[in-house]
């Protein structure tokens, strides 16, 4: 087991790669379509963050390969276990759930046919991911996303995303 100073030397925790389907109806209108390429990398929770909870600051992408809205984000995840050692020792079922920011190639205020208007260039992003830990090194989930200006701008159109993501920690 590490000790505490060995974890907090750590940098990067955890690295996950997804595909997302784009632009799903689930808190909006389906306007754009394509899949995204997701990555992300999760950094160890500094001391400082500790008073709420100690999220792992986060940064990441998802990159439409239909040449839609790509965005870059970055911001705070909370995880829980909520069953540990379901199959065996190391494994079980995680909640995960984030809160951010995202920068956008998208429309803002005019968009050509099939294209959403965003309302601002920098965005809200929430999302929440239910996984399975296989081990303490490699998990799977599935994972919802959404950005938005939270009605702040002219235009929100939103842009709500699933899929599936793959994550190895280190």
């Amino acid at each position: 087991m590490p000790t505490r100073a060995a974890a907090q030397a750590k940098l990067v925790d955890e690295v996950k790669l997804g595909a997302l389907a784009h632009d799903v109806t689930f808190l909006g209108r389906h306007l754009e379509n394509g899949v995204d390429v997701n990555i992300e990398m999760l950094f160890t929770p500094p001391e400082i963050l500790r008073f709420i909870g100690s999220p792992r600051p986060h940064l990441g992408a998802d990159i439409n390969t239909s040449g839609n809205t790509s965005d870059g984000y970055f911001g705070l995840t909370w995880g829980i276990m909520v069953i540990q050692s379901l199959f065996g020792a190391g494994d079980g079922v995680f909640l995960n759930g984030s809160l951010g920011r995202a920068i956008h190639n998208g429309h803002i205020d005019t968009a050509p046919p099939g294209r959403k208007r965003l309302g601002s260039r920098i965005l809200f992003r929430e999302s929440a991911e239910l996984g399975y830990q296989i081990n303490p090194a490699v998990n799977v989930s599935a994972i919802l996303d959404h950005i938005s200006n939270a009605n702040l701008g002219t235009r929100n159109a939103g842009i709500t995303s699933a899929g599936a993501r793959f994550g190895v920690k280190f």
